[in-house]
């Protein structure tokens, strides 16, 4: 822990970290491969939301797995880039810098994806930091055992994101647990109106086109 009298030399790199992970993670790149692809808006369609499961409703499981890959990655870099220049806090910050700019992209009026490619991205980068992978592969088994069996890509996320506190939690990695139970908050409040899509029976599943669905 810092002592207090560091607290006014910190700040401005916890700030700069926080910053750098924002504005990697508020790049919009489901929007930027389907435009450069020449599809639809892809804000028009499906969900409206700029994530790879949405990319996916337009039929180009290219796009999407390029968009799925794009945002895992500013998650990772962002994390990995900030624990090689400053350490292991200011790595933290950047991830949750990252998972917000996605999720709040100033360029697009703070309106952007449900951030659990990001989320992903960020738990593999820390998961190797902390050298304890029990997350990353619950989150793993959970995803796809859930969407397997229901073909709901929101229901998948939500169970296995919440399942990644609880795993850092239970190996010891109290800060890892804190930061990532913050991110599966925020995670559940972007979800709400799939939670409701969901409890209703109306919500969308994986491989559905965009007009029949308004779902993830």
């Amino acid at each position: 822990m810092l002592h207090p009298i560091n607290w006014q030399i910190a700040l401005p790199y916890y700030a700069a970290a926080l910053a750098f992970g924002y504005l990697l993670g508020s790049i919009p790149f489901g929007l930027v491969v389907t435009r450069l692809a020449g599809t639809p808006d892809i804000r028009a369609i499906g969900s409206g939301n700029i994530g790879a499961t949405n990319v996916l409703r337009t039929g180009r499981k290219g796009l999407a797995a390029a968009t799925l890959l794009a945002d895992v990655l500013k998650g990772t870099v962002a994390v990995l880039a900030m624990f090689a220049w400053w350490g292991r806090d200011h790595a933290m910050l950047a991830g949750i810098g990252a998972f917000v700019g996605h999720l709040f992209p100033v360029w697009l009026m703070f309106r952007g994806g449900k951030g659990v490619a990001t989320f992903l991205g960020v738990l593999i980068a820390v998961a190797w930091i902390a050298a304890d992978w029990l997350a990353l592969l619950a989150f793993a088994v959970i995803w796809l055992a859930v969407a397997a069996a229901t073909r709901y890509s929101s229901l998948a996320s939500l169970l296995a994101c919440a399942a990644v506190p609880v795993c850092f939690w239970l190996n010891g990695e109290r800060q890892e647990a804190q930061v990532f139970l913050l991110l599966a908050v925020m995670t559940t409040v972007v979800h709400r109106g799939n939670i409701v899509r969901l409890w209703r029976g109306s919500e969308g599943k994986i491989g559905q086109k965009a007009e029949a669905s308004r779902g993830a």
